[in-house]
């Protein structure tokens, strides 16, 4: 079916209609983040603020547990040692170097679920040694932002059926 619409210079052009759908993310990423309310995040300006802000402790403890990392997995990717981290009380806001990686993983760990359709199955590749990464766990590379962007493009390939 086609749409017949006037440009400025008015000449039709037939455009095909479309439906775009959009799948929402959000649900599992506001989960993984237990503790953040959803509806305060409607935009990526909101993260950015939720960012600055910093996150409490108990939340990104929610997250750890959620995506079945250890608290010093969780320490390594932060770049904080897991002694000064179980020093922070539950409420206490750690600070946004510290939310901004809880984010990442959260964003990473959501969009793994979409490409591999669980993340119990995602869970499992993360602590799998793959080639790709020369037989690394990918969650070993989770400790810098080049790691990040690694574990992403495979994400990318995986989900257009390119293998390394």
């Amino acid at each position: 079916m086609s749409h017949k619409r006037k440009q400025d210079t008015n000449v039709e052009v037939n455009e095909p209609m479309a439906a775009y759908v959009v799948q929402s993310t959000q649900g599992s990423f506001y989960q993984l983040l237990g503790g953040v309310h959803p509806g305060r995040l409607s935009s990526d300006f909101d993260i950015i603020n939720l960012t600055r802000e910093g996150l409490p402790k108990r939340v990104l403890v929610a997250l750890a547990k959620r995506i079945s990392i250890t608290l010093q997995e969780l320490a390594d990717i932060m770049h904080i040692s897991e002694r000064t981290f179980q020093r922070y009380e539950d409420d206490n806001i750690v600070k946004t170097e510290y939310a901004e990686k809880a984010i990442e993983l959260a964003r990473l760990y959501t969009r793994g679920e979409e490409v591999f359709g669980s993340m119990d199955k995602f869970k499992l590749w993360m602590k799998t040694p793959n080639y790709a990464f020369k037989n690394e766990v990918p969650v070993s590379l989770l400790d810098t932002s080049i790691g990040f962007s690694m574990v992403l493009k495979e994400l990318g390939r995986i989900e257009h059926g390119i293998f390394a």
